[in-house]
């Protein structure tokens, strides 16, 4: 690595994620586009070359003359040229996590059809990961070889309005659809062959760009796939800069290590520069790291990121998921640039009028959902055996507001605020099934590895159970002894200060326990010396039958839920 120029205030980047099922010539036509590839271009990845398959984000790049649509844009005369950077994303079944590792720094998505199959499982995954993460999209209808000569326009035409018909209800209706041929002959074919509809494509690529909001401000995070060691230089990592800056000098964080390195120097695209920012692809040369410690990970602002074993995000359902959502199920999350296993518990708001009778849970009119709702510890919320859906028998309004608990097999790094997708990836690829169950934001991470102790008592979730509990006596005007609601090993202090709704209409919270045997006091409210307290008749005092059969309504919070299996009787 030389000497920093200034060659990087000239060049606007521009980068297009190239995604699609397997098979559909992705990386052939990246090939096709590109004339400067970088270190993890066309699969480096020696299984992915016996497969002929991307197992691992690829990245290259080609220039062209700044199209006159960004030149004549106010305030950016200091670009002459435009960098195309193509992040080749995988098609790999088992590698969503991928797919969105790469979609969270695209500015344009290519959507690869193979024109012959149309649109296929992953295809359709890969779109809808555009709808969440990408703000416009161009389809290239790739193999058209494939297609006889007499019959190609036909074909191309009529997969063209099939295409249309698939996206008119997603954010891409309408987006121009180009037919190509990237590599005429398939993969094994020899290069004597010129691609076909290639200058058109990078034609209509022009006419698509559009200028990225770029932030330098901010704490680094830099998504790095690629890792090697140059002698007497240092150790390379190759990346994408997803927010904030880097310069010659700074020192970053590898927080997967728990080690810091200061930036000895900078290139793009093998041309030295003095630093980067957001959206800019990069190669940063550190001293004294061992390169077969990262592969893949990110790079940060020394203690930007935090390792969390739970979370709580915003959570919207994703429409093609068939099947419901339910609290306690396992999903394949995928945050930051990790997939890992959690377990899901979904909340929502209170019912209407929960606050003042438990047993009334008939749901409020639902709200529309937005992953920036905001979450808060000084709410109460209401706990969910699944997640609501606004899509019923009885009505068709939008999903309500509603949250869900993370809690991670193993801890991972990431930013709040951070894209999470639920996946069910252990379903059959060949099911023709959607596999992405639903998408949020991270808003709160808990760091220490004893949260359910130290902050799960913190989130004001309470759920009603309903439980038939027995009113063994009144001791005095306002407190009634109950019996066989709870184990007699139970700890009660967990439940003192819970609200009790006896059979009879009174309500009450639970003072603490009676004896060794799971009994306990409940203290009858709003109640005055006027009304008479408490009356024996009320409860079946005269008749034993009837007081066995008084029932007990419990509001347990989130943490005692916990406790619930070996609690409650």
């Amino acid at each position: 690595m030389s000497e920093p120029s200034d060659s990087r205030t000239k060049t606007l980047n521009f980068n297009i994620g190239v995604l699609g099922h397997v098979d559909s010539g992705k990386t052939s036509l990246a090939r096709a586009l590109s004339s400067t590839a970088s270190t993890a271009a066309f699969d480096k990845n020696p299984q992915s070359r016996e497969r002929g398959i991307t197992l691992d984000l690829g990245f290259s790049s080609f220039t062209v003359d700044l199209p006159d649509h960004l030149r004549d844009s106010e305030g950016q005369k200091q670009y002459d040229s435009l960098q195309f950077t193509l992040v080749d994303c995988p098609g790999h079944a088992s590698l969503i996590r991928t797919i969105i590792g790469g979609a969270q720094i695209i500015d344009l998505m290519m959507l690869v059809v193979d024109v012959v199959k149309g649109v296929q499982t992953q295809t359709a995954e890969c779109l809808l990961i555009g709808e969440l993460t990408c703000p416009r999209m161009v389809v290239v209808l790739n193999k058209i070889d494939l297609l006889p000569p007499n019959k190609r326009q036909g074909a191309i035409e009529k997969m063209t309005k099939r295409l249309h018909k698939t996206l008119e209800n997603t954010r891409f209706k309408e987006c121009p659809v180009i037919a190509v041929a990237a590599k005429p002959g398939g993969p094994e074919a020899p290069d004597t062959e010129e691609p076909h509809g290639v200058p058109e494509l990078i034609e209509l690529l022009k006419k698509q760009t559009y200028l990225p909001q770029r932030d330098p401000g901010g704490d680094l995070l830099m998504a790095v796939d690629h890792c090697f060691s140059i002698r007497g230089q240092g150790t390379v990592m190759t990346g994408t800069i997803l927010q904030g800056s880097l310069a010659i000098n700074d020192t970053v964080e590898i927080p997967a290590l728990k080690v810091t390195k200061k930036i000895k120097s900078v290139q793009m695209f093998r041309k030295p520069v003095s630093g980067a920012m957001q959206g800019d692809r990069v190669g940063v040369c550190v001293t004294q790291f061992d390169p077969k410690l990262l592969e893949r990970g990110v790079v940060c602002t020394p203690g930007s990121l935090r390792t969390l074993y739970a979370a709580v995000i915003s959570v919207r359902k994703i429409g093609y998921f068939k099947g419901s959502l339910a609290t306690r199920a396992k999903f394949h999350i995928t945050v930051g640039h990790e997939t890992v296993m959690a377990k899901v518990t979904f909340f929502g708001l209170p019912p209407a009028g929960a606050s003042e009778s438990p047993s009334d849970t008939k749901p409020p009119p639902p709200q529309p959902c937005s992953l920036e709702t905001p979450f808060t510890f000084d709410r109460e919320y209401f706990y969910q055996d699944e997640y609501m859906s606004g899509q019923s028998e009885a009505s068709s309004g939008p999903d309500p507001d509603q949250w869900a608990l993370l809690e991670f097999e193993r801890p991972v790094t990431c930013p709040l605020l951070c894209l999470v997708i639920g996946s069910k990836l252990d379903t059959d690829i060949h099911a023709n099934a959607c596999r992405l169950a639903f998408q949020g934001r991270l808003l709160q991470g808990f760091e220490d590895k004893s949260y359910a102790e130290t902050s799960l008592p913190r989130l004001r979730i309470y759920k009603t159970k309903h439980k038939e509990g027995q009113v063994e006596r009144v001791t005095d005007d306002y407190t009634v002894i109950g019996r066989n609601l709870f184990k007699k090993e139970t700890n009660l202090q967990l439940f003192v200060g819970l609200k009790v709704v006896l059979s009879t209409g009174e309500t009450g919270v639970i003072e603490g326990g009676f004896g060794q045997s799971g009994k306990f006091k409940i203290r009858v409210q709003g109640r005055s010396p006027s009304a008479g307290g408490v009356k024996y008749e009320q409860i079946g005092e005269t008749n034993p039958e009837t007081r066995a059969a008084a029932e007990i309504w419990l509001c347990a919070h989130f943490h005692q839920l916990h406790q619930e299996d070996e609690g409650v009787s």
